[in-house]
């Protein structure tokens, strides 16, 4: 700002010295002697040629800081789109199997069964779909994946089965199991970083045989997010 208010004080210096000397030069002042062709005062009247000089130094110094000028504002919308585009690429979601007062048992089935976490904390991106438990990757990057089971077998002497299988595109990459008669009830957590392309699907997978326990204490959780996107 300091530059821009400088550069018109001495513009208009200039100018009014310009008139001046003109006027004052000695010369005749008449319109007929001043050659019509004529594009400054530099060409009828040498006394004015310094002061010509000090103009073109001034438009050299307004043509700089208008390139700088232009230079900046490539640089901000440069920013601006990088800014936006991590805005429209940010994912994550936090969800657990239910939010009932009582806890209720999820399976077991007869056959392997993707599981439907019902309760968010948080969908940013809308990535995880409640219906059907899935996890769709809307961007190539490393994702942080986190899977906490839970189960309850009731009471002393059942059969505890916890267990789940955390998928990518239908292939198991960690699968926490608890099965025995010993304890009653038990939990595990299993936390991994992939690299996902977009359009893969997360999702977990109830094992036969297998059942989780849950309330509104959210023992199951299933949750990811984007650590760093690669494309």
């Amino acid at each position: 700002m300091r530059a821009i208010v400088l550069l018109c004080l001495l513009e208009a210096a200039f100018v009014r010295a310009t008139e001046y000397s003109w006027k004052t030069s000695g010369t005749n002042t008449d319109s007929a002697s001043v050659d019509p062709n004529a594009d400054n005062a530099c060409v009828t009247d040498q006394a004015s040629c310094g002061c010509c000089l000090m103009q073109q130094q001034v438009h050299r110094m307004k043509t700089f800081f208008n390139m700088s000028l232009t230079e900046l504002e490539k640089e901000l919308m440069k920013t601006k789109s990088i800014l936006n585009n991590v805005r429209a690429s940010r994912s994550a979601f936090s969800v657990s199997l239910t939010n009932e007062d009582k806890l209720n048992c999820f399976g077991p089935f007869r056959d392997d069964t993707l599981i439907t976490y019902k309760h968010i904390f948080i969908n940013l991106g809308d990535g995880y779909s409640p219906d059907t438990g899935i996890f769709t990757v809307p961007r190539s990057g490393v994702y942080s994946l986190a899977l906490t089971i839970y189960s309850d077998a009731g009471s002393p002497g059942n059969t505890l089965a916890a267990c789940a299988g955390l998928l990518v595109n239908g292939q198991v990459v960690a699968g926490p199991r608890e099965k025995n008669m010993q304890d009653q009830e038990d939990s595990a957590t299993v936390v991994v970083a992939l690299h996902l392309t977009a359009g893969d699907q997360v999702a977990v997978n109830l094992p036969i045989g297998c059942f989780l326990c849950d309330d509104s204490s959210h023992y199951n959780t299933f949750t990811g997010f984007l650590l760093y996107a690669t494309d």
